[in-house]
């Protein structure tokens, strides 16, 4: 069985949060800034109907740009958690190793 070293999980968790917030940060103004850009380019739409500007902002290459933005941002801030996850079950599982062996020594005592 591998041993597990809590403290580096610790560390792991200290030096990556930053980028987390960073990145769950950049999703959130991406999220809002998508609406902003797509009444900045509805504004702009040539066409008389609501539907001739919306096709006009959703289809625009700057409002696609900040979907894929979006997406890269989305796709990093996950990987970030999940990676925060994964080092504090890490520590879970040594806090439960640590009992077990515990519990071993005291029932061969």
């Amino acid at each position: 069985m591998k041993t597990i070293n809590p403290h580096k999980s610790i560390d792991y968790m200290i030096r990556h949060s930053a980028q987390y917030a960073i990145a769950k940060a950049e999703v959130t103004y991406l999220t809002e800034f998508r609406k902003s850009k797509k009444a900045l380019l509805f504004a702009n739409a040539i066409g008389n109907t609501i539907a001739d500007k919306e096709n006009y902002a959703y289809s625009h290459p700057e409002y696609i740009e900040v979907l894929d933005d979006l997406k890269k941002a989305v796709a990093l801030a996950e990987k970030l958690r999940w990676m925060l996850v994964a080092a504090q079950a890490r520590i879970d599982v040594y806090r439960t190793q640590e009992a077990s062996n515990r519990a071993i020594d005291r029932s061969t005592q």
